[in-house]
């Protein structure tokens, strides 16, 4: 039996995604094996996400300055937005290096049945960023479920009227995927077949 302490730690870790109990239990003992070298560094680099992280004001990225890294660089595009569900969404479609515009995350999806309506997504700050213009190309990154083809669904409407471009992830994405779980080479061709919305 472990002490209190180390089952508390094992509980914070098995409740992180991808983590069940037996393995929180292996990184504790991992942990305590190289308590010496590894959980300085651990507590050092947790501490410093919890001191700096922050909600970047423009896109909603979540990053250690305001505007964060992405909308501050100036080798982005700056005509073209891509809008994703969550930040898990932006950082795969960043990771593969694809996408070289700016992104916009909405902070989930529209569900009746979660009661998720438009005014609790970042819809409206969208709608903004697209009214202020120097926007052309607006990219629906939508999760391929239900709820997230109906987002995009919304958002395409809601811009009609707007002098941009609607495009959307071509389809041949698994449907019911996530972007977080796909491979740099679906999300290539998922963004090289884009096409317009409607």
């Amino acid at each position: 039996m472990a002490s209190q302490e180390i089952e508390a730690l094992s509980g914070a870790l098995a409740r992180l995604p991808g983590l069940g109990p037996r393995s929180a239990r292996r990184a504790v003992l991992w942990l305590i094996k190289r308590r010496e070298t590894a959980l300085p560094q651990l507590l050092n680099a947790l501490t410093q996400v919890q001191e700096l992280l922050v909600e970047c004001e423009v896109c909603g990225n979540v990053d250690t300055a305001n505007p964060c890294g992405i909308c501050t660089d100036p080798r982005r595009d700056q005509r073209s937005i891509c809008v994703v569900e969550e930040v898990a969404d932006l950082w795969a479609l960043d990771r593969a290096r694809l996408f070289t515009g700016k992104y916009h995350v909405l902070g989930g999806r529209l569900s009746a049945l979660e009661g998720v309506r438009p005014e609790d997504l970042t819809i409206g700050q969208l709608l903004d960023r697209v009214g202020h213009g120097g926007i052309d190309e607006v990219v629906l990154a939508m999760n391929a479920t239900l709820e997230g083809q109906t987002t995009a669904h919304y958002i395409a409407e809601r811009l009609e009227d707007a002098p941009v471009r609607v495009t959307q992830l071509a389809h041949g994405l698994p449907v019911g995927g996530e972007l977080d779980y796909l491979d740099e080479g679906t999300l290539a061709q998922a963004l090289r077949a884009r096409r317009p919305v409607g």
